[in-house]
């Protein structure tokens, strides 16, 4: 696998003096919105949800989502308070006997970012203060929101990552508890966590040593490269590749192909989470480790994290 560019922190940088500042719907986009609908039985509680920006498209019965974060685009205690409730709602208001959901979509309207990830400021701050139990209930936040995608929120439907950016550290593990994933050709992935002396803790050695084997689990979890999308795509990690600026309209088509065979589908991937046995507990007791690792990083670890924490944090301003 060849590395792209001089490493993630880098990447975080560059990033954040090319972005647009804005990351406007263009005209068919807007009249995609427009067209979608909000059946009876849709609470209004998911529409007003202040980090996540969703709405039903009625046609194939698919829910789109995506993420607007307040500051840097990453999985803030209160971000992960939105995907909890997010989670809750959809659970109660669609699927049998309420309204029909096919298809769940995510997103981001970070330019240039799918999401960095856990949140390194707060990270910091729990190990300074050596407080574990603080590290530990983030994780169990973020392993239960991943378990409860993975398994579709007991909703016979198709779950859809859409990336239009850098999906790093925990965006990358977030991106692996969907069905598929659809990526735009220059969107990238890594994991980073090494680099600060620690490892990814919210189930990517869980999910990538299922998808992938545990050697090449390994090496993406070990090796502190940028992956692209079409590196992503050989691995069968990435199932649909776009050109830039065509995402959206590529998980529509994946959508519009996918409705005939969307029983089979949704059966086969029923079959391979039995395959997988993946339960909550394996999940959290990892992240149980990985806050034990946390609290051993050294001073020189923090403030690499600290830097990577800065940089995309000047992504966020630039945005």
């Amino acid at each position: 696998m060849d590395r792209v560019g001089p490493g993630l922190e880098n990447v975080a940088s560059e990033a954040a003096e090319s972005v647009d500042p804005v990351m406007p719907l263009d005209q068919r986009d807007e009249a995609f919105v427009m067209r979608s609908a909000m059946p009876e039985g849709i609470p209004q509680a998911l529409f007003e949800l202040t980090q996540l920006e969703t709405f039903y498209q009625e046609e194939y019965q698919a829910l789109w989502s995506y993420m607007r974060p307040n500051g840097r685009p990453s999985f803030t205690p209160p971000m992960l308070g939105e995907f909890e409730r997010w989670q809750d709602l959809i659970g109660k208001s669609f699927g049998s006997g309420g309204v029909p959901l096919r298809y769940l979509i995510l997103g981001s309207r970070s330019p240039g970012v799918f999401c960095f990830g856990g949140d390194l400021d707060l990270f910091q701050r729990l190990i300074r203060d050596r407080d574990r139990d603080g590290l530990v209930r983030y994780g169990h936040r973020c392993c239960k929101i991943l378990h409860r995608n993975m398994n579709t929120l007991d909703i016979p439907m198709l779950t859809i990552g859409l990336v239009e950016g850098a999906a790093l550290g925990g965006g990358f593990e977030a991106l692996l508890s969907f069905d598929y994933i659809v990526a735009e050709r220059d969107a990238t992935f890594g994991l980073p966590e090494v680099m600060f002396g620690l490892f990814p803790g919210m189930g990517a050695h869980a999910f990538l040593s299922r998808k992938l084997g545990s050697a090449m689990a390994d090496r993406l979890i070990v090796s502190n490269e940028t992956y692209t999308a079409e590196q992503m795509y050989e691995m069968g990690l990435v199932h649909v590749l776009a050109e830039p600026g065509e995402g959206l309209n590529a998980c529509r088509e994946f959508i519009r192909k996918s409705e005939r065979r969307h029983a089979g589908l949704v059966g086969a991937r029923r079959a391979t989470r039995i395959a997988w046995n993946l339960e909550l507990q394996e999940l959290t007791r990892i992240t149980e480790l990985w806050a034990d690792t946390a609290l051993q990083l050294s001073e020189q670890d923090l403030r690499i994290m600290n830097r990577l924490t800065s940089a995309q944090q000047r992504l966020a301003d630039a945005a």
